[in-house]
């Protein structure tokens, strides 16, 4: 019998790429979205696999269904969306990492849960371990989706111990790659579609602040390398822990869609992490995994996809 997954969220940007790999390993999959940032665009051509099939469905509300291995990925990733409607957000993560995991007591399954570099807020641990608590600031303007995700990573660690459910936890940093919505307001995807329409690339701040970009099929890998992992509950940091300045992104940027915009500078937004990156020692160890894809490979599909999306209109 094929490993049945569930993939919440598998309309989204990594979603979709997760429900590919997993339908190229041979596994059913079962893709679950209410469509808020998913598109039908991302997973059209798997419509026709006899092995996938599309749910819609709002992790908000209890589902039930028989399946292995839940990946529990709906959620808005992006500050534009998830500050959207920031109740809902907070709905999202809690009340839809409760139904999943009610789901994978029910059913025995085991459960993943995509959490976020978010968890550690501004950090002043550097690069940033698992073992880190955090500096989160409980009631900003991103804290919907900050103290939603650790709520979610709380819930996770308490139907471990007191129910035995079978948990996997990831905390996911930047990731890009194609099928990033073009407004979702991230660093990657807003400066290429600047460079592209040969606007002025915005910069927050000085331009000095640092992250770690993670190309998308380095990412899927590692989620499928953790749910096929025993005796590991983590949290595992999962990023690439090669760390650019965001104005050297955007250099990088303008260089390779040979662009003609120039970069602007605006006040930093309050609560924005001055610098990411991730500490993967212990996905190292257990996953046996580490990204292989360098930065400017990977912007060169992106770069692809956004093109030819802008040239659609």
């Amino acid at each position: 019998m094929a490993i049945v997954n569930l993939v919440t969220g598998g309309a989204g940007f990594i979603g979709s790429h997760l429900c590919e790999a997993l339908l190229a390993k041979g596994q059913e999959v079962l893709c679950l979205d209410n469509f808020f940032t998913g598109r039908k665009d991302n997973i059209a051509h798997m419509l026709q696999n006899p092995k996938f099939e599309l749910v819609r469905h709002d992790v908000i509300n209890p589902i039930l269904l028989e399946v292995d291995r839940i990946y529990n990925l709906a959620c808005p990733a992006s500050p534009v969306h998830y500050q959207y409607n920031p109740v809902k957000t907070i709905k999202t993560n809690v009340m839809g990492a409760l139904n999943m995991l009610g789901l994978a007591k029910r059913v025995k399954a085991r459960v993943l849960q995509a959490s976020t570099s978010e968890v550690y807020g501004d950090p002043q641990v550097h690069p940033q371990v698992e073992s880190y608590w955090g500096n989160v600031n409980p009631i900003g303007p991103r804290s919907c989706y900050d103290e939603g995700k650790r709520v979610a990573e709380a819930l996770f660690f308490d139907y471990y111990m007191q129910n035995k459910v079978d948990i996997r936890i990831v905390r996911i940093f930047n990731t890009y790659g194609p099928r990033m919505l073009v407004n979702d307001g991230r660093v990657v995807s807003n400066f290429i579609v600047q460079a592209l329409r040969g606007e002025p690339i915005t910069i927050y701040g000085d331009g000095a602040q640092t992250r770690s970009f993670c190309y998308v099929s380095d990412l899927v890998d590692a989620l499928v390398r953790m749910m096929e992992t025993d005796d590991f509950t983590g949290p595992v940091n999962l990023g690439n822990p090669g760390e650019f300045t965001i104005r050297q992104l955007a250099e990088m940027v303008i260089e390779l869609t040979e662009s003609k915009s120039r970069i602007e500078f605006k006040p930093l937004p309050p609560n924005d992490p001055v610098r990411r990156k991730p500490d993967i020692s212990l996905a190292r160890e257990k996953l046996g995994w580490e990204p292989t894809v360098p930065l400017r490979d990977g912007l060169k599909p992106t770069i692809a996809y956004f093109d030819e999306l802008l040239r659609k209109g």
